[in-house]
């Protein structure tokens, strides 16, 4: 019977965004665990000290831009050619875009909602019609809390993840007579270089933890920011068989800062 430190041993995991933040962290909790990873992401020195620090003939790296179709269907093809068939996928590809409404340009726009969203539907679309040739499988995209909470100078990165996570409700839907699942996980601040994106820009730990009124923004009940470890434990119980009765499921994991609405 497997453990949750051996329940991934053998399969084969495609990880997006792999190369820093939570992305890393979960390729490197799967490789630990035994799983076979393809890890993509566009930054590719990201990639390449993933690469140092396991067993090559586990991991296939890839430099992908989601946001480019083509690019997506390529690399998944590649996976699968080389790895074998994909059993699970976790969607973490994402950048961040702050900036009030009447103050975005075209382009800040386009690309946010290009990579984060568009990402997931591009890699999601080329994984789930193989899941669904085997009528076996399971995916979590990484979505936010700001998806379902207003957030002021953040309309772009939020109108993404809204999509992802409604993307990901549809999917579940239309994959569920196939077996296959898919559930979202929607963390809060966590301490990444996107986070630390936000505080150079003017917001800081201790802002966010405790609130910020004039920007109508609650603090965070737990009192402490979320570390990649506790939103790649989340996506690991959703992609494994422990989770094997739920699907169209938000987990919110922001230590209480939504009021888990």
């Amino acid at each position: 019977m497997s453990t949750p430190d051996t329940e991934f041993q053998g399969q084969h995991v495609l990880v997006t965004g792999a190369a820093g933040g939570i992305g890393a962290a979960l390729a490197r909790r799967l490789l630990q665990q035994g799983a076979r990873v393809t890890a993509l992401d566009a930054d590719d020195a990201g990639l390449a000290a993933l690469q140092t620090e396991t067993d090559a003939s586990r991991l296939l790296t890839r430099v992908v831009d989601v946001s480019d179709a083509a690019a997506v269907d390529a690399a998944v093809a590649e996976a699968e050619a080389t790895l074998g068939p994909i059993d699970r996928l976790a969607c973490v590809a994402g950048v961040l875009q702050m900036g009030r409404v009447i103050d975005l340009d075209d382009a800040q726009w386009s690309r946010t909602l290009a990579i984060n969203a568009g990402g997931v539907f591009h890699t999601c679309r080329a994984v789930a019609r193989r899941m669904v040739e085997r009528r076996r499988g399971a995916i979590v995209n990484v979505s936010s809390n700001a998806a379902t909470t207003p957030r002021a100078g953040m309309a772009a990165y939020a109108a993404s993840k809204a999509a992802v996570t409604q993307l990901s409700r549809c999917l579940a839907l239309e994959l569920a007579e196939y077996g296959i699942r898919c559930n979202v996980v929607s963390p809060g601040s966590t301490d990444t270089e996107m986070q630390r994106a936000m505080w150079r820009q003017g917001s800081s730990r201790e802002a966010v933890i405790s609130g910020h009124a004039p920007s109508h923004r609650l603090g965070i009940p737990l009192g402490k920011i979320a570390t990649p470890d506790d939103i790649v434990d989340s996506i690991l119980f959703l992609l494994s068989d422990r989770a094997g009765h739920i699907t169209l499921h938000d987990l919110r994991v922001d230590g209480g800062a939504t009021l888990d609405q």
